[in-house]
């Protein structure tokens, strides 16, 4: 076994070393995502028309509901809290592609006006 560990060169044991270190911090770590994560899909009568401008969302409920948009990047986006029959309007997808995903609740308290 001592033979074993002489074959191993300084550098390749580093290497391995601070890869380890790597992952196990890596594992260790919540992602941010999970975090901000505490919220479900508003209901279907709630939808989203996205352009490369503006994503534009229509709550078509008969109650209010504060919603955020969803973006591949994870670019955050305004709580906003929408009436039924109201339209509220996020930031689009713009030119770098950054698609929306979807839409999420979000709780009212940390909601601005639409």
């Amino acid at each position: 076994m001592a033979n074993l560990m002489t074959r191993i060169s300084r550098p390749v044991a580093l290497a391995g070393g601070a890869a380890a270190a790597g992952l196990l911090m890596a594992l260790t770590a919540a992602p941010p995502a999970v975090a901000a994560t505490a919220t479900t899909t508003p209901p279907e009568c709630v939808q989203y028309y996205s352009s490369w401008r503006y994503t534009d969302v229509h709550n078509g409920c008969d109650v209010t509901v504060a919603v955020t948009v969803e973006y591949t990047d994870g670019q955050a986006a305004p709580c906003r809290v929408i009436e039924p029959g109201a339209w509220a309007t996020f930031a689009g997808y713009g030119t770098q592609a950054n698609y929306v995903t979807g839409l999420r609740t979000c709780e009212p308290a940390t909601a601005s006006g639409a």
